[in-house]
């Protein structure tokens, strides 16, 4: 029974991770235009207002592919239960989060910082379940 909590929860977290990364970089991909205007002004009075663009590029890559990843690991747990492909989505999707917490950071948009911290424990959350603990 215990074997099956575990492997729940990893599933779980790694659905979770895909619905979100999924989502998030997939609308980025399907409203370009507007996504990227909207990065461009919130980060106009950043050091990073010069790369917006790469910037938004780079985020909306890692979140795709965080979602993907999230997506196939949390299959490949249930099926096969292999966790490699879960901890590549967790730690791109670990990586997405800290990138947008800086930018958020250096926007002054304290109130959106400090809002994306529980996702940001959501992918420690999963590196534990998905690693096999801390070591």
């Amino acid at each position: 029974m215990r074997d099956l909590g575990l492997l729940l929860a990893q599933g779980f977290v790694g659905a979770f991770l895909a619905v979100l990364f999924l989502q998030s970089g997939l609308d980025k991909v399907f409203d370009w235009k507007g996504n990227k205007a909207y990065v461009t002004g919130y980060l106009e009075n950043t050091p990073f207002r010069v790369l917006s663009g790469f910037l938004f590029f780079v985020i909306t890559v890692l979140e795709v592919l965080a979602g993907v990843f999230s997506a196939a690991g949390t299959l490949a747990t249930l099926l096969l239960r292999e966790t490699g492909l879960g901890l590549v989505g967790a730690f791109l999707a670990a990586s997405s989060i800290v990138s947008l917490f800086l930018g958020q950071r250096l926007a002054k948009d304290y109130a959106s910082a400090a809002a994306i911290v529980p996702y940001f424990l959501t992918t420690v959350l999963a590196r534990v379940l998905l690693g096999g603990g801390v070591h």
